[in-house]
Formats: C-alpha cells, structure tokens, sequence
C-alpha cells in the first residue's frame, strides 16, 4: 500500500526582538501531547532577541529554539577561515507527569545553576519608596517619615528610587548619576547613613544602559558609546542606548557603581530598564542583530564583573517591572522585579503564575497598599508578596495604625518562614491563573510544610473547593496563618484531601498545611 506522507509548511511562531525580550512572551514556554502527557518546559537562556517555533515535518513534529535569527530578528554573521561562533544556551526539562513536575525540574536547574549568593538565602525584606507612594520625587524630607515607619514595621532594605539624580522633570537628561542638591541638601549620603542608624541597609536606583538625548555629557561623547543605525544614534523614548561592547561604557559603568556603593553607601542597585533600542546596532557588526547579541553578551560579562568586585552587593533586575525576565540574567542577578501593575487586585494573578518562570526566592511582588486603604486591602496586598520576596511600599507614614499593624504582622510571619522559601516548589490547585480570573490559588510545597494563598478578586459568592494534592504528603491539619482576625471560614476534608474555605469579596487569605 503507497504512503502518502501529509504535512504542512505551517510553523507557530513566537519571537521577541530587542532589548526588552519578555515584553510580549518570555522566552520559555511548555508544549506537551495530550495522549501521552509527555511535556516539555523549555527557556531559552539569552537577553537578547529569540525565536522559537514548533511544526511538523513529515510524519513527526519538530520544537526550534533559537537566539537571534536573520529573517525574524535581523541577525546574521559571516565567519571567515578559522573563525567559530556559539549559539545562544537553551535548557529544556521533559516530564511525562506534568506542568508542576516540569516548573519544579526547571526550578531545580534554575537553583543550580545561577550565582551563589547570600541573598537567595537569607530573603530580606525590602522597602522601596515608588510604588504608590513618592513616584520618583524622592526628597530628604519625604524621605525620613517612610525611613521611620519602614524600620518600624520591620524592614531590612531602604530603596530610593527613581529621581533621586535630577531636579525636576528628569526623563530624558538621566545618565550622569550624581545626586540633585536640590533633593538632598545635606547631601544623599546622609539620608542613606540615616537608613544604617535605622538598622536598614540603603539602595538606590539606576538605569546604566542608558543615556538621556538631554544628558549633559551626552553630546561630548563619541558615537561609539551609542546604539547607531543608518549613521545616527538610536533612541528610543528619549533615551540614548549604551554599547557595552565598548571598553570605555563599561569603565564609565564601573566608575557609577563604585561612586553608589563606595562613596554614598548603597548596598542595594535596584537595576531598571525602560527603553526597547529595537533591532541593534550596525556599528562595527555585520548586522544590527550581531551588534545586539555581541551588546547582550558583553553586558553580561559586565555584570560578572562587577559581582566579583561587590559581592555582597544585590542588583535587582528590573525592566519597567518584568519586561526582562529571562535566565541568562537571572543566573546573575538574586532578585527579580515581577510586574510595575499598580492595582493589587490585578498583581494577584501576575503573582500568582510568576513561579512558573521565576524562582519564589528570586521573585519579587509589590505590597503597596495606599494611605486610605481598608483592612482587606492591606491584607491582600500582603498576600500577593508573602509566599516570594516582599517589596513594601505605599506611604507608610500615611497609614492607620491598624494597618501598620497588619503589615507588621505579615512581615513577622514571613521571617518565621522564609528560610523555606528557597527549598520550595509551586502548586497550581485551581489551574494555573488568567489575568481575568476571579478566584485562583498558589501553593509551594517543600519537605517541612506547605503554604497556600487563596485569592477572591470576585463579589461574595460560594465557598471555593481547593483539592490539596499538590503538597505531595499525607496531611495532618490546615491553619489560616495570615490574616489571622479577619473574615474567614475553613475546614479541611480529609476524606476528600481537599479545603473548603468562604472569604469575603476581594480578599486573599494564606494558610499553612502541615504535614501528618
């Protein structure tokens, strides 16, 4: 009998170029047979542009995963005699189990192969002054009261943020990195030795990669610090993209980090990234995705480099929030920012599905809730945070009392477990979360005990039922943990392995499992 062999040219297709390479899709993702439950999780290890895509040929499916290429991402290199060239990495984790069995090999990968450091096991709690309170108009005098009021509900890392640099509007004339007298009258480095007197340790924000078109010193520079194409500078959102190719960028770079943390003090580089420079740069490269990748490359190697000078120093990555998520940087860098979404109801999901690319001990969530807020608000915003790594903000000096005491008590709790946190792995009961969803879980299991947060963004309704499989022990009692005087009603069916709990709308509660 004649074979005739049907398969199609049709390819599904997922690439990112540029600089903000997560800012549509990460660069991972899981594809799986339904008949078979075989599954693949994949990430392809680059900062840079990629592609992958997966279709058939023949009598078979095919999976691509690739760095830059020349028809998606504008990419091309020619070798000549005796050259090589490397791709960029991919890690891939196979189950024939499940999605959670395949986010918990990647997590294990993710744990062994990025930089051992201190932070990733001691989980401190980090204060930073933007989000819902200062907004990058930071100033001595703002800055006290939150100083005061962050080491009083226990923090143990003061960030200031954006704006600290500039008087006024300052978007587009960042890049020296010095600070604004108007600002700091006494001098920034008073402020950051009020925040060690306060029993915090100080950080501040930067974005090195970039220079503002207004920058004073942008124009005295040569073109070859610069992104270039068709013969002029890149910009992008008023801003100058730096070519860390260049010896001369990363001395410049080397020359800011040592002025923050040797002469002002920070022990902590909140590390943003707020531009896309596109395609790349044709400067000295046989095309604009060459330049991009050689750039992505030598930034990395930049950033290894100043880890071997500072390293105790924690430079979180951050890309207007996750819009750099990705393991190459993530072998590097201890902290990740997850999302810049400013309604806590809707970073409930982004918090909730974040483990499935991110490691808990390496993501970190917003809590911020605003002066005015209730108690549920509070409390859900501290749920959103207190299973990964907290960074408080929202104007604590504006709070009432009975929230600071709600934060207190979270913040208390999560230093009571946190040491777990770096030995755990995420459970899904209720599917993993869409950002429309109205009810959606998130466990982490590990060899002491499991936590569950469980959030109900919807109006009042029935009691969800939250099957307990996924904590992968025999189980002996449930406990609400936090909050512990709120709404709440919960039995845990042992019969069933399951918990049944009614909370008021718009509330997140978490509990602890604790194993028979």
């Amino acid at each position: 009998m004649y074979k005739v062999f049907q398969y199609s040219t049709k390819r599904l297709c997922y690439s990112s170029t540029g600089t903000w390479n997560s800012y549509e899709y990460l660069p991972m993702g899981y594809v799986s047979d339904t008949l078979t439950k075989e599954g693949w999780y994949f990430s392809i290890v680059h900062n840079g542009s990629w592609h992958w895509e997966i279709g058939d040929s023949r009598d078979q499916l095919y999976l691509q995963l690739s760095g830059p290429t020349e028809v998606e991402n504008h990419w091309y290199r020619e070798l000549l005699p005796g050259e090589s060239f490397e791709s960029v990495h991919a890690a891939i984790a196979m189950t024939t189990e499940s999605f959670e069995d395949a986010v918990a090999q990647m997590m294990v990968w993710r744990r062994t192969m990025r930089r051992k450091n201190a932070d990733n096991e001691k989980l401190p709690i980090i204060f930073n002054d933007f989000m819902n309170c200062l907004g990058g108009d930071p100033s001595e005098e703002k800055e006290y009261p939150l100083i005061d009021a962050a080491a009083e509900i226990g923090c143990e890392y003061f960030t200031i943020d954006a704006g600290w640099y500039a008087r006024g509007s300052w978007w587009s004339r960042v890049g020296e990195w010095e600070p604004a007298k108007e600002r700091w009258p006494n001098g920034i480095h008073k402020v950051l030795s009020y925040i060690r007197e306060k029993g915090m340790i100080p950080g501040l924000w930067l974005e090195i990669e970039v220079m503002g078109i207004h920058c004073p010193i942008a124009n005295q520079l040569p073109d070859d610090w610069f992104f270039m194409r068709h013969g002029k500078r890149v910009i992008d959102h008023g801003r100058y993209q730096l070519d860390f190719r260049n010896p001369a960028v990363r001395e410049f770079a080397d020359g800011v980090i040592r002025r923050l943390v040797e002469e002002y003090g920070a022990g902590y580089i909140k590390m943003d990234y707020n531009i896309n420079a596109g395609i790349g740069t044709q400067r000295a490269a046989d095309s604009a995705g060459d330049g991009l990748l050689s750039h992505n490359r030598a930034y990395l190697e930049w950033l290894d480099h100043i880890f071997i000078i500072y390293p105790d120093l924690i430079i979180e990555n951050c890309g207007s929030g996750g819009m750099r998520i990705n393991d190459a940087l993530l072998t590097r860098h201890s902290i990740q920012s997850s999302s810049d979404q400013t309604e806590y109801t809707a970073y409930a999901a982004i918090s909730a599905a974040a483990p499935a690319a991110v490691t808990p001990e390496q993501n970190a969530v917003w809590s911020y809730p605003l002066f005015d807020a209730d108690l549920e608000q509070t409390a859900f915003n501290m749920v959103n945070a207190m299973t990964m790594r907290i960074h408080q903000s929202g104007h604590l000096a504006r709070l009432a009392a009975e929230n600071k005491v709600l934060i207190k008590e979270a913040l208390d709790y999560y230093k009571g477990c946190r040491h777990l946190i770096g030995s755990s792995f995420p459970f899904w009961p209720l599917g993993m979360p869409a950002f429309d969803d109205k009810r959606f879980s998130l466990g982490f299991y590990n060899e002491e005990c499991a936590h569950l947060a469980l959030w109900r963004v919807e109006d009042e309704g029935d009691c969800v039922i939250i099957p307990l499989d996924g904590c992968k022990k025999k189980i002996r009692e449930v406990r609400l943990v936090y909050p512990k005087d709120l709404p709440c009603s919960w039995e845990y069916r042992k019969k069933e392995n399951c918990l049944a709990v009614s909370q008021p709308a718009k509330s997140a509660r978490l509990f602890q499992i604790i194993y028979a």
